[in-house]
This record gives structure tokens, sequence and C-alpha cells, in this order.
């Protein structure tokens, strides 16, 4: 099965009638508040965020996946930090997300002690069961099972001296069951309500690491759920021929078990997604694109070359293979066609606390938003027969 390439499907640029940056600021801005404790699993972050997606979606007039509720609920084990995150190196006390980072997946511990050098960048206080490294960039993650020790990662640009003494009150809370859930909505199609289009992109971010810090997200993912949203919305005032799909997963960020449960239990018949685009990391662009899943559908890969070069939206769209680095994994697994796109350039912040919405430029956010209307309306006018 091939797709005719001629790019006879009429070529629209919209962005005006549909959104604006005003709108994909605030959209930001308002995912990686604090209010939301970055989207993760304590003060309620991600439950808010899924109220404030739910929210918007009702009022764009789409209706549920399943005609029913909005959400998809699901649970799964997580180790958090709801409380104390206190680290002290040499009698000197450090601040928590910028000197120092406690692993996700380490036990609570109070107490001090003595550090012992194991090598270069390793030091442990048997005692106490603690393991302080040295890092070149602090990471943080979500994870769902708990250490028999803790792992207290310093940023090693920062210390000026080895770490000889430690004192830490820290306080962690393992969850067995994390209730959670997908957002689910649809824009029902208007001639061929069978062929679907879907949009996906995880809302869940890090939470927070103690009652003072937290990880705003805004590239990861605030981005990617604000462009999803502004097709949200445009498709919500303009439906296609096609089903329109709009997934927000949960759960990415701890191992992609939202997309996982969706393709297990799947609201819509996979067999008839006509395509499905995951949306990541989507702040930046002035490099251009990468395309995962690019090589594995060179037919589409084509298509949405051709469809960037006749808008010139961005300076390149890089071809990659298959991998499972986001929500698209099981969608692709499961025989479903789908890319992971995600933007290159610009700022270097990722999984720590500098990820804030005043640095992230959006600055091919329009260009992007018309690639993948243009790109949709290619795949409804030049279906596989």
């Amino acid at each position: 099965m091939k797709l005719k390439l001629s790019l006879l499907f009429i070529f629209t640029s919209v962005f005006s009638q549909a959104q604006d940056i005003k709108f994909a600021r605030q959209m930001v801005d308002t995912l990686t508040s604090k209010t939301f404790w970055g989207r993760g699993y304590t003060n309620n972050g991600m439950g808010k965020a899924a109220d404030f997606i739910t929210a918007q979606l009702k009022s764009y007039g789409l209706k549920p996946m399943d005609d029913k509720n909005y959400r998809q609920e699901f649970s799964y084990s997580v180790n958090t930090f709801p409380g104390k995150v206190e680290v002290s190196i040499n009698g000197v006390a450090l601040v928590p997300g910028q000197d120092y980072l406690v692993t996700p997946d380490s036990k609570g511990v109070k107490g001090e002690g003595k550090l012992v050098q194991q090598d270069s960048t390793h030091f442990v206080d048997q005692a106490n069961l603690i393991m302080v490294t040295l890092e070149k960039k602090l990471t943080w993650s979500a994870e769902q099972t708990v250490l028999g020790y803790t792992v207290i990662q310093l940023d090693k640009n920062l210390q000026k001296t080895l770490p000889q003494t430690i004192k830490v009150d820290i306080e962690n809370k393992f969850v067995p069951s994390f209730k959670t859930a997908n957002i689910c909505a649809v824009v029902k199609g208007t001639t061929k309500p069978d062929s679907i289009i879907v949009f996906t992109a995880h809302y869940d971010h890090l939470g927070g690491m103690g009652d003072k810090t937290y990880f705003p997200g805004a590239n990861d993912n605030a981005s990617g759920v604000t462009q999803v949203l502004s097709l949200a919305k445009y498709y919500g005032e303009h439906p296609q021929p096609y089903t329109m799909a709009f997934i927000f997963f949960a759960g990415e960020e701890a191992g992609l078990l939202g997309s996982k449960y969706f393709t297990e239990n799947p609201l819509i018949d996979l067999k008839k997604i006509r395509f499905l685009t995951n949306l990541d990391l989507e702040g930046t662009g002035i490099e251009g694109i990468t395309v995962v899943n690019a090589s594995v559908f060179p037919n589409e890969f084509a298509l949405l070359k051709q469809v960037n070069e006749k808008g010139n939206y961005l300076v390149k769209v890089n071809s990659r293979g298959k991998a499972a680095n986001s929500d698209h994994y099981f969608f692709s697994e499961k025989g479903v066609p789908a890319f992971f796109m995600y933007t290159l350039g610009g700022i270097k912040a990722y999984h720590d606390i500098y990820d804030i919405s005043a640095t992230l430029p959006l600055n091919k956010y329009e260009d992007l938003f018309n690639l993948l209307l243009n790109f949709n309306n290619g795949l409804m006018g030049n279906r596989a027969k």
C-alpha cells in the first residue's frame, strides 16, 4: 500500500483562526505553576492537571472517547517524597534541586555520620546506609520501587571540597496503588467517522521532591500538552471527515504506563487508527524536529517532509528509527502507524528544576501547529488504498 504524494489536499495556514502564542503561553504557564506542583504524586499535582485538561476539552466541545467519561482510570505503584528532604554536607545545608537530588527510588532516612570515599565520585555512610555521588548534571525521574538504602546526588560543579560528613532528614512514602487517569476525547468525523487520527501527549511529570521543591516540566511536557490542546480546540471548531481523537497520558515518566494501559484496554478500535502522532518536548524547534518511526513508515514521513517543504515551517525534519522512548511505542507495537515528534535546539533543561515556562521559547509553536494540521490534511486526502 502506498500513499499518493501529490499534495492535492487543501493546504491551509490557519493558526490565526484557531490559536495564538498568547494561548500557548497561558497554557504552559498554568501547567507549570506551583499549584500543579510538577503534575506528579504529591499535593495532588497530577490530579489537578487532569481536572484542568478535562475542563479545557469540555470547553472546546469535545466528547468523551467512550461517550461516558473523559477519564480512563488506572493505578500503579510509586515512591514519593511528600515531607522533609533536608541534606547537609560538611556542616553546610544544601539547596534541594539545585545542590542535590535524592534518587526517586531511595528510602527515607534520618541521621548523621561520616562519609568514606569509595572512588572519585562515590562516598558511603555505612551506618545510615547512605551513598553520596558526584554528578555532572542533576536529573530526576519517577520510580515504582524503593531501595534498601538512600542515594544522594550532588552537583559536582558546586562542590568545592570532598564530602566528609553528612546529616539528613528525608521522608519517603511508598504508594502501592496510586490512582490516576488518561484523559481521552474525540471530535466525531463528519463523513468517515470510522477512520481515526490520534494526537497524544503525556501530561504527568515528576512532581515534587519534598515540601519545598518541585519540577515544573515546561518542555517536558507542558509543551506537548499545549500543542495537543491547540489541535483539540481547532478541531472542536472545525470537524473533519475523519474522527479526531486526543489522549493525554498519565504515568509516562514512570515507564510509559498510561499508554501501555490504553493499548491493553483501548477505548477505540486500534485497527481504525489511520495515524497517531505523539508530541513530547515541543517547546523549541529552531534546529527542526526529529521523527521517531520515520524509517518504519516511510510513506507518511515523505508526506510530512513534503508538507514541511511546501509550508517552509521547520529548518529540518530528521528521520529516526524505532525507539521505545515515548508513548507512541506501545501503539506501534500493536500495529498502529505512529510517529513521535520532538523539537530540537534551544534550552537544555531536562528533568530538573530549570525546565520552566519563563525560559521555554515556544519559537516554532505556530509553525509546528500548521505542519501538523496540513499533515493531517494529507493523511485524509491521500489515504492508503
